[in-house]
């Protein structure tokens, strides 16, 4: 079986085929980006809401106060230091040190993010955005040691979700919380604003056990420097998600991001909550020949947040 004739196999019924033998190809979005309409009730104001539909990314600033704060950035620097006897499936280190990149399954590892990734203030914005209940599809936190720091890649996430986790429609975002500071030089969120609109169908098979290698350089299934080069152009520009520790950066998961590498003394962590609406679960890969494992992907039957409002607490 040639390459053409399996993956025209692996894309019967596919609305968003990727790893594709040939060239790039762009499509436009077969999905809103907001799946809800605004009104007074809404967990963000109209102007919030039209500029995440707009550009594919929304920054909201101030939700924390000192005490929240203090419990989440403590915790993080727990489970950097590996207090939490976080198993070393869950841990992803730096290409060139031992330095820790990525703790998987955060909401597993801690109970304040656990009651984080419930709160109203991340999970009911996600439920608006997306017009449906939610499930954690993924947690984790990312860490850019001071000197150490490696660069993420341009991509889209929900490029790989599709292909190596089974992810069907663009009906997922993240939110992003700011641990620490991220300013111009520690490596912040890049975005290329009104990129959710597009699809890359990107090019190459996808290896087997990719997650082994892309987790530290993703090399399959990004886009080429021309597409990222013309998109952000049309964009005026790229957007630079900087803020102060609490900052939360809520982003579509077709919108193309990445960061630079931190060769700055000062560190940049940020915890990720991936939330897929229920309507959205898993289905098999669409363009690998097995799924990732649990850690990068929830496949359990899933089950809906129940979110909750209220101060966090240690």
């Amino acid at each position: 079986m040639n390459i053409q004739t399996r993956h025209d196999m692996l894309t019967a019924q596919d609305e968003y085929p990727t790893r594709v033998p040939g060239e790039e190809r762009l499509s436009e979005r077969k999905d809103p980006v907001l799946w809800s309409e605004w009104s007074e009730d809404a967990p963000i104001g109209k102007d919030e809401a039209e500029h995440y539909a707009e550009n594919g990314y929304l920054v909201r600033r101030d939700m924390f106060d000192a005490d929240e704060l203090k419990v989440l950035t403590e915790t993080a620097d727990m489970l950097r230091e590996g207090g939490g006897d976080i198993p070393d499936n869950d841990l992803i280190r730096e290409p060139d040190s031992d330095a820790v990149r990525t703790v998987f399954r955060l909401d597993e590892h801690s109970k304040a993010f656990r009651r984080l990734a419930c709160d109203r203030r991340l999970a009911g914005v996600a439920e608006f955005l997306l017009g449906d209940e939610v499930y954690l599809h993924q947690s984790r936190l990312n860490y850019k040691p001071g000197f150490a720091g490696k660069e993420f890649y341009w991509h889209s996430d929900f490029e790989t979700w599709h292909a190596e986790d089974g992810m069907p429609r663009m009906r997922a975002v993240s939110a992003s919380v700011l641990l620490t500071p991220n300013g111009p030089h520690n490596g912040p969120l890049l975005l290329v604003p009104g990129s959710q609109d597009v699809f890359i169908s990107c090019v190459g098979e996808t290896p087997e056990d990719n997650h082994e290698t892309s987790l530290k350089e993703q090399k399959v299934g990004v886009p080429q420097p021309g597409t990222i080069d013309r998109m952000a152009q049309k964009a005026g520009g790229i957007a630079s998600a900087q803020g102060e520790t609490g900052t939360v950066i809520f982003f579509d998961c077709n919108t193309l991001h990445g960061s630079n590498g931190n060769i700055t003394p000062d560190p940049r962590a940020n915890a990720f909550f991936v939330y897929n609406a229920m309507s959205n679960a898993l289905t098999r890969p669409y363009a690998a020949r097995g799924p990732r494992p649990d850690f990068l992907a929830n496949r359990a039957a899933p089950q809906a947040i129940r979110t909750v409002s209220g101060k966090l607490t240690g």
